[in-house]
């Protein structure tokens, strides 16, 4: 009997002796992080309300209660027994039953009704009818990602068991070794900007923590193929972190399938389904631009599939001697700074991500308080001595300033944004700045995906600040349905049309202008004298956005030409405004950086500045030695960090 065949068997009789004699375990198995624990007595379960929470205490263990197949009630009965406790403010949208698993999962627009005041609902639903109800949000503004993502997990339910199945033997496997040190290879992004990839190792385990590409800088991919990283092969990857679904952090996941790679994802569920968004929209992209996809559509789905989405604050084992926890970065929607509990209390390592310090519009501030960090490695991007952005109030005056000034000259503002995080951010300032009588009302064009990424910010709205998160639940609040948010379909007859018209707000990907439909806005605006182009987020090193922003006012047509715009040799000029308004960057700045350390209590012992260009980690690296006394580095790709 193997060592999980015989931890099994000794949980299910530490469960049945914790049990009342009147409620039975049928079995017990491990399905990713979760000990699930069937049983034909699942009413009586949910009579005791917290039976299960003791019992997740005592075991130390996530634990999910299912009830075994042969005691479901028939799926018609229970729809309307199910009906009856929901109230129907909640609105249900949908009931899917899954006898597999005596799962119910409810779509709702108002879950938590469905779940009730501390789960009391939910309990209800249990005891009435015998299955375990999951509950998802109906999205707010229809998404095809979410929709297709949650029908996509549905179609592999079976795949996705045996996934998980696996998972959990591979977590609670028995430990190989008696040494102790903890490694840090750098894979990528650092001293640059982009491609950010670690590897942290123990002698039990390897985790990939994020696999991202270099914006404007073509075929630059994460060093996977180093010794330090794959080794043998990517079976040697135990786990794979991903900290937030910006392309720079998540391009090259799908890729790990490509090379063999066959375990788990772990990061939040909003961050799921944008990378699902942002990895297919970027083989759209190649595509369009003629270049070779680095892996398809397939790869993109087998890494949906392998994703186990975790919450915020959840402690998870994702390895023998590994316990993950993420946190809250504030950066973008389910973005999280990840930090990991190595050994028994032996060695703690945070990895930021992308961090915002502060609170915004859309966000919480990022969470920096840990029981215990020995090592962080911190993102740097505006981690130079000068890098200090506008107060965000003052940002916002300068934006509303610069839209009523090219409104007074007829012309139109056009806005290259990242579609998810920015686009948002910058919806809420001007939805609020119209409608208070700040900026004229008129119409803000939404190309790319950022009504898409809008429609999955709402599904999420518990990612979101508290107060914005209460207007989405009312829906006459929602700001992102505010009637001049106007969705581009794509077509270029459209955009004619918009760059014809009268005076408004385009809001296009990509954000550093490396492709997407801002190239196409740039041929129909950029002649436009009366009208500006308006940065708002970071320009990285090498992207025409930085070079733009520099300065350039001409553009060879070739670098246009791959959206459809007539290409070929020769330039377009640019003769529109360029602003650039600081503040609105989701990453933190200088000070920011700096009080997310100076803050943390403890703070740790040791920070490696990654993510920034040269100077921006050395300055970062340098003014957190002399400040706080504490071992700093800024390393340099492929450098090995070995602790203990």
């Amino acid at each position: 009997m193997s060592t999980v065949e015989q931890q099994l068997d000794d949980l299910e009789a530490e469960i049945t002796s914790e049990l009342p004699s009147d409620i039975s375990v049928s079995s017990v198995k491990y399905e990713g992080p979760e000990l699930v624990v069937y049983t034909r007595d699942p009413k009586k379960f949910a009579q005791k309300g917290d039976l299960i929470r003791k019992l997740a205490s005592k075991l130390r263990k996530r634990i999910t209660v299912r009830p075994d197949p042969s005691v479901l009630s028939r799926p018609d009965e229970a729809r309307e027994e199910i009906m009856e406790v929901i109230p129907d403010e909640a609105g249900v949208t949908d009931l899917d039953f899954h006898a597999d698993t005596g799962e119910v999962v409810i779509e709702a627009e108002k879950p938590g009704m469905v779940i009730g005041r501390h789960g009391s609902t939910l309990r209800d639903i249990t005891k009435n009818v015998g299955w375990t109800p999951e509950v998802v949000r109906t999205p707010p503004i229809e998404s095809s990602t979410v929709s297709n993502v949650r029908s996509f997990l549905k179609q592999e339910r079976d795949d996705r068991r045996d996934i998980l199945e696996k998972v959990g033997r591979q977590i609670h496997r028995e430990e190989m070794s008696d040494d102790e040190y903890v490694r840090i290879t750098t894979l990528g992004c650092c001293r640059e900007v982009g491609r950010a990839s670690f590897i942290l190792s123990t002698p039990e385990t390897r985790i990939l923590v994020d696999c991202g590409d270099k914006p404007g800088a073509e075929g630059e991919v994460p060093y996977l193929h180093a010794p330090e990283a794959f080794g043998a092969g990517p079976e040697t990857i135990d786990a794979v972190v991903l900290t937030h679904a910006h392309l720079d952090h998540s391009a090259f996941i799908p890729l790990l399938f490509k090379y063999g790679y066959d375990g788990p994802i772990y990061c939040t569920e909003p961050t799921r389904d944008l990378m699902g968004l942002l990895t297919l929209d970027y083989l759209d992209v190649a595509a369009k631009e003629g270049r070779t996809p680095p892996y398809d559509s397939e790869q993109v789905r087998e890494a949906i599939k392998h994703t186990i989405p975790l919450e915020y604050g959840d402690v998870t084992d994702i390895a023998p001697d590994v316990k993950l926890t993420l946190h809250n970065a504030g950066h973008i929607l389910g973005s999280a700074v990840s930090h990991f509990h190595i050994g028994d209390g032996l060695y703690n390592v945070a990895f930021s991500g992308d961090i915002h310090y502060e609170d915004t519009r859309l966000f919480n501030g990022a969470v920096n308080d840990f029981p215990r960090v020995e090592t962080l490695v911190l993102e740097s991007t505006y981690g130079g001595r000068n890098d200090y952005q506008t107060d965000q109030e003052d940002s916002e005056e300068k934006l509303k300033r610069v839209i009523n000034e090219t409104y007074e000259r007829d012309g139109k503002v056009l806005i290259p944004a990242f579609a998810v995080g920015r686009s948002q951010e910058i919806m809420l300032v001007l939805e609020e700045a119209m409608r208070n009588g700040d900026i004229p009302s008129m119409p803000v064009h939404l190309d790319g995906m950022i009504w898409e990424a809008t429609a999955i910010h709402t599904t999420y709205p518990e990612y979101l600040r508290d107060e914005l998160r209460d207007r989405i639940f009312h829906e006459d609040e929602n700001p992102f349905l505010a009637d001049e948010f106007n969705h581009i379909d794509g077509g270029e007859e459209e955009r004619q049309d918009v760059a014809d018209g009268e005076p408004c707000i385009i809001l296009s990907t990509s954000g550093m202008v490396t492709g997407g439909p801002i190239m196409s806005w740039l041929s129909h605006i950029g002649p436009d004298p009366d009208s500006t182009l308006t940065f708002v987020g970071y320009q990285a090193q090498g992207t025409l956005g930085r070079r733009i922003q520099n300065g350039w006012d001409e553009i060879p047509t070739s670098e246009v030409g791959a959206m459809g715009n007539g290409g070929g040799r020769g330039t377009l000029q640019l003769n529109v405004d360029v602003e650039t308004v600081d503040g609105f960057s989701g990453h933190a700045d200088r000070a920011g950086l700096e009080n997310f350390v100076k803050t943390m209590n403890p703070r740790p012992e040791k920070v490696l500045c990654v993510h920034g260009d040269e100077r921006s980690t050395q300055d970062l690296s340098s003014a957190l030695y002399h400040d706080y006394n504490m071992r700093t580095f800024a390393p340099k790709n492929l450098e090995t960090f070995r602790f203990l």
